[in-house]
Order: structure tokens, then sequence, then C-alpha cells
């Protein structure tokens, strides 16, 4: 097996994953672009080659089973294993998201891919992960998931979105648990907040870019041995659950 170091980042085809991907290529890695768009997906690993990142493309659409199920063998039959994990793939569900009013089919839309479809991936990948020195899994969160600020006073937790940051919250609950379960392992699992990026997931009205936002996943992926696991962290430190 090669001793490059190897990630997958889902949803890697554009803004913050993109970045993702670019940051961990610039450190020297193998990165496997995940996307379910082919023309998106194959032009970004394209950008990033020409920018000299080792980037290959990862057909991956996290809510079908089947399609993890190939994007896992796809590492197998490439690498033999997987070092690291960046679950980034999400969206925010379709508006409104006010509580009294929401349609259900929302919530649920919203909770299959920020949450199941993360564990669904990190399960088909655990297997590969085990084989790495140094494992790591980063699940792309955000602090409106943060119950904590959420109940804070004037505290800044975006709009009312009854899909959207619940979905965190249950994302940040499942990292925690994933947590516990391996903590006799050597993977490190942590959530990670990447701020207000200006994306397509916000139509571009956030204030940060994002490459910024990529830094906080990059700076976990690449944890020493005795790193933390289990918790919750933005650029500036940890975020409170």
């Amino acid at each position: 097996m090669s001793e490059q170091t190897i990630a997958l980042v889902t949803g890697a085809n554009k803004g913050i994953g993109y970045e993702i991907a670019a940051g961990l290529g610039a450190l020297g890695w193998r990165v496997g672009v995940g996307a379910r768009d082919e023309e998106r997906r194959e032009g970004a690993v394209a950008k990033l080659r020409a920018a000299g990142v080792d980037a290959f493309g990862v057909p991956l659409d996290v809510t079908e089973d089947a399609s993890v199920t190939a994007a896992a063998g796809l590492f197998e039959d490439r690498a033999g294993r997987l070092d690291v994990l960046i679950n980034n793939a999400g969206g925010t569900g379709s508006a409104p998201q006010m509580p009294t009013s929401v349609d259900v089919a929302t919530v649920r839309a919203a909770v299959e891919t920020n949450v199941l479809g993360v564990i669904r991936v990190t399960n088909a990948m655990l297997p590969l992960l085990r084989r790495s020195a140094s494992p790591r899994i980063v699940n792309m969160s955000s602090s409106v998931g943060s119950l904590t600020l959420q109940t804070t006073p004037g505290a800044e937790t975006g709009p009312i979105a009854v899909a959207y940051a619940p979905s965190k919250t249950f994302l940040n609950a499942v990292t925690v648990q994933y947590a516990k379960e391996l903590r006799d392992t050597n993977i490190l699992i942590n959530a990670a907040c990447p701020g207000f990026c200006a994306t397509d997931l916000n139509g571009f009205r956030g204030v940060r870019t994002p490459e910024q936002g990529a830094a906080i996943a990059i700076r976990l992926a690449t944890l020493p041995d005795d790193g933390p696991t289990g918790s919750f962290f933005d650029e500036a430190g940890e975020v409170p659950w």
C-alpha cells in the first residue's frame, strides 16, 4: 500500500469542500473528490490537478447506500485504506423552516443528508480507516447546531431553521457517540464549524471565504495522535454544545 496520506472529502466539487480538498492536496496528500454530479466532480478534479493536487473523482451520493458502498470499493481498490474522512456534504433544506409551518419532508431531507449521510459514509469507510496508522474523521457541522448558543440571549445563531439547525445538533450528538465507541482505538473524530462562509448554500451571503472555512477541517484532519476526539471546534477554539 502507498505511504502517501489519502483522504476522502464528500461534497468536494465546490465551496468549502473544494477548498478542503485543495488544502489537503497542498500538503502532498492524495485526495478523493466525492460528489454526485459527474460534470462538476470531474471539473473540480481537473482544476485541482492543474494546481498540482493528486486528486481523483469519487462518484458519491451520501443518501444512497449503493453509491456509498461503491465509493468504499473504489478506495479499497486504489489504496487499500483511508487515512482521513471529511464528511462535508450537506444541505440547508428548502424554505420556509418556521417550526409551526414547516413541511415535515423538509426536515426529513435535511436529516437524510446532514446526519444519516454521515453515518452511512462513516460506517462504510471505517474498515478502511482502521487500516490507517493515524485515522481522522471530521464532520462539518455549524455553530447553529449549538444548543448553548441557541439559548444564549444575544448570540448570533442565524434565522430560525427547524430543519437545518437541529440537523447539525443531531450531527454533533452523533459525533459524540462515535467518539465514545471508538475511544479505545486510534481514530480521532471531531465536529468542525467553518463559520459563515459565502457559498451557494447561503446564496453567497457569508462574510468568510470558503478557504477560510476550510482551515478548521484541515487542522482537525492533521491532529497529532494525542489530539482531542469527540469535540466541536471552530477557528477560535472549542464551540459549546
